[in-house]
């Protein structure tokens, strides 16, 4: 297998930064409660890039775990959720870097909300993990790692994620779109406002790592 090198993840959560703020005020008129769903998000993307750039020497799972630390201090609700899936990721990429070939478990991580990736949970016939790592094209499903995390495939999440895969096929939508909305189906924002910058977090990430792949 071709060695995979490692994703700045400075550069990039600051694109993640980037959609969010050219899509604020389409979050905010999404969140009819408070209107600043938008506003919030771009503020904890921003965190979390000044977290990454203050430890960019450091191993990706510290990264991680400091963004973790710092966004707790954020009072939004959405502050807290990407914190507590900062924690998850930075537990899943102990010893590793983030690379091309397992960046699929740090977006799930984050759309997690703290839950175990699927992509890193023993998996029988396979999952959502292998579903979505070899639509991406070939060798890029997420790596195995049982030995990481407890217990079994959320059977519902999965069928869900699929449904929503076959769906957007249906309405015409491409692979990436497919895989976008079958992540954030089966994650913590998949019944809220926050499905829709789950889904601009998910798709910026996603298009970021397709282009440095499609570089080599």
């Amino acid at each position: 297998m071709q060695q995979q090198n490692p994703i700045d993840l400075v550069n990039l959560f600051q694109k993640v930064t980037g959609t969010l703020t050219k899509n604020k005020e389409t979050l905010n008129e999404a969140d009819t409660a408070n209107h600043d769903h938008g506003d919030n998000m771009v503020d904890t993307f921003e965190v979390i890039t000044q977290a990454m750039r203050e430890k960019k020497d450091a191993d990706p799972a510290d990264q991680l775990a400091y963004a973790s630390e710092i966004l707790r201090q954020r009072k939004s609700g959405s502050a807290q959720v990407y914190a507590q899936g900062l924690s998850q990721a930075s537990k899943e990429f102990q010893g590793q870097q983030v690379t091309p070939n397992n960046a699929m478990t740090l977006i799930q991580s984050l759309l997690g909300g703290g839950q175990a990736s699927v992509a890193q949970q023993p998996q029988q016939g396979g999952g959502i993990g292998n579903l979505l790592g070899s639509l991406l094209g070939g060798g890029t499903a997420p790596q195995q790692q049982s030995q990481q995390s407890g217990g079994g495939l959320d059977i519902g999440s999965l069928l869900n994620a699929g449904m929503s895969f076959m769906n957007t096929k249906s309405r015409g939508g491409s692979n990436l779109e497919g895989i976008v909305n079958a992540l954030v189906s089966s994650s913590a924002m998949g019944n809220s406002y926050r499905s829709q910058s789950g889904s601009l977090v998910a798709n910026t990430i996603m298009q970021t790592i397709a282009g440095l792949t499609s570089k080599r």
